[in-house]
């Protein structure tokens, strides 16, 4: 059985964004390994606060990332891996612009409001939504049908919340504190959002589901019941 762990703890070199129709004009998503341990704390609202919940992260777009509902976003080396092999290209840790790149975790199926505890320093994430892809994504790795691409693969990697803040860094352990009892996982999340509406209904139950996903599932559902 493999351990469960982060493999590296990743932070943003700030640059310009490689899509020019972006308002926002500079980007953190090319990411790359600490060294060392970083401090995740909450970062407070989406809108004026401290943007990444890792100090030393930077967000370009804070109206549309960042956040406590986006605070820290994990990816799995092991889907980082299929697609080295399906692109035919090197994919480096951080590349998808991930804060944690984890190993022997299955980040797809996480339920909203699973919790995950990071290391010994108390750290204690909550799972809240799936990542979506954007231009910005597309255009930092150079394909021009990356995020019909993604959205046919089904693994976004998942967005947290800081329920406890502390340190992390490579090699840190992962541990399930508490998985909820509902089905209502980043997988479908996704798949409710990005391709099959009909889905929507089934996320409400899930409480820990991101204001902002809570709010999207509503007005759909608003709309189509008018």
């Amino acid at each position: 059985m493999r351990v469960a762990k982060v493999l590296s703890v990743n932070l943003a070199r700030f640059r310009e964004n490689p899509d020019p129709r972006r308002k926002a004009k500079m980007t953190g998503i090319d990411k790359v390994p600490a060294t060392g341990a970083v401090l995740v704390r909450p970062p407070g609202p989406m809108r004026g606060g401290l943007g990444s919940g890792l100090v030393g992260d930077s967000i370009g777009n804070q109206k549309l990332h960042g956040g406590d509902d986006q605070a820290v976003y994990a990816y799995a080396r092991e889907d980082l891996d299929a697609w080295e092999t399906q692109l035919g290209r090197t994919l480096t840790d951080g590349m998808f612009g991930e804060n944690l790149t984890t190993s022997g975790i299955d980040v797809t199926n996480a339920r909203i409001g699973e919790r995950w505890r990071v290391g010994s320093d108390g750290v204690l994430l909550e799972v809240s939504a799936p990542r979506t892809p954007c231009r910005t994504f597309s255009a930092f790795l150079n394909l021009s049908q990356w995020i019909k691409t993604f959205t046919q693969a089904g693994k976004p990697g998942a967005y947290f919340r800081v329920l406890s803040p502390g340190t992390v860094q490579a090699g840190d352990p992962i541990t399930v504190d508490y998985r909820p009892d509902h089905d209502v996982t980043i997988a479908l999340v996704f798949r409710a959002r990005m391709q099959e509406p009909e889905l929507l209904p089934r996320l409400l139950v899930a409480d820990a589901l991101s204001a902002e996903m809570k709010g999207y599932a509503r007005r759909r559902l608003a709309s189509t019941e008018g």
